[in-house]
């Protein structure tokens, strides 16, 4: 079945291994899992957040933090009852908080078979997508129910900036019918009563120098569109790696002044639960 998961509708035969823009074919392939407790902390509960970090990516961020394994395709294949086992594991072994599925648009059909193997020997984990922004509503739509969590992105609000920067079309009109899809699903974000999260949508935003990303039109998009009450993270660590030396206005890390002004930009559209960093 050609395949069509992603924006990019690469139309290729993955069935026969052939490779699309993301350079998977026709079996799961994963680079690691690990506990993480650097994602937001109301993911990580005592033992961490569970990353199951997925190879190859359906973007190419030239600013790339994670490069080896989302565009130079590190990891191994593996079955689809391997996957599950990996997801198993992070529970009853590492003892996590949540299943975090990283950069997982290209392998939706693993994750799906998988998850069903892993629920029906006992995953009870709340399952977190985490992901570029770069997202098919009608492959979200097939998520409903499975994923609890949305985690993307919002990186460009310029379309030609994410085009130089992120190899893609069409991106900030892509992102915000995802976005508006996932908030349809799962809503704003619901904690328990140790305010560990539950369901709901997260946004991040990268800063980035010189406000590449055009912070403030963002948040005002996601205040008016989306919810006042949608969770954002605010992010500070962009690191100019992979190829941004490439880009003289992105190579250097962001100021103190810069990523102040985007928590002010943040707040004055109206936003109410900002996590900065």
């Amino acid at each position: 079945m050609p395949c069509t998961l992603c924006p990019h509708e690469c139309d290729i035969d993955r069935g026969n291994g052939v490779v699309g823009f993301c350079q998977v074919g026709n079996r799961p392939k994963v680079s690691h899992i690990q506990p993480n407790s650097v994602e937001e902390r109301c993911l990580c509960g005592v033992y961490g957040s569970g990353m199951l970090f997925l190879s190859g990516c359906n973007m190419r961020c030239v600013f790339c933090q994670n490069y080896d394994v989302n565009i130079e395709g590190k990891g191994e294949e593996c079955s689809i009852e391997d996957l599950a086992k990996m997801m198993l594991d992070l529970q009853n072994k590492r003892g996590c908080q949540t299943l975090n599925w990283v950069s997982p648009s290209h392998q939706v059909d693993f994750l799906i078979e998988a998850w069903k193997i892993a629920k029906a020997k006992g995953l009870n984990l709340p399952v977190v997508y985490n992901c570029g922004g770069y997202e098919s509503v009608e492959t979200l739509r097939r998520l409903e129910g499975i994923v609890d969590i949305y985690l993307p992105d919002f990186k460009f609000w310029d379309e030609e900036l994410a085009f130089k920067y992120c190899g893609v079309r069409n991106y900030p009109e892509v992102a915000r019918a995802a976005i508006k899809e996932m908030h349809r699903q799962v809503g704003d974000l619901v904690l328990d009563e140790q305010h560990w999260a539950k369901r709901g949508l997260m946004v991040r935003l990268l800063v980035m120098p010189e406000d590449l990303g055009n912070c403030s039109e963002i948040f005002r998009w996601i205040a008016d569109e989306i919810s006042p009450n949608t969770f954002i993270t605010v992010m500070m660590q962009y690191t100019p790696l992979y190829r941004a030396s490439e880009f003289p206005e992105l190579n250097r890390h962001i100021t103190r002044e810069e990523y102040e002004t985007a928590l002010s930009s943040a707040r004055g559209s109206g936003l109410t639960r900002i996590n900065q960093q």
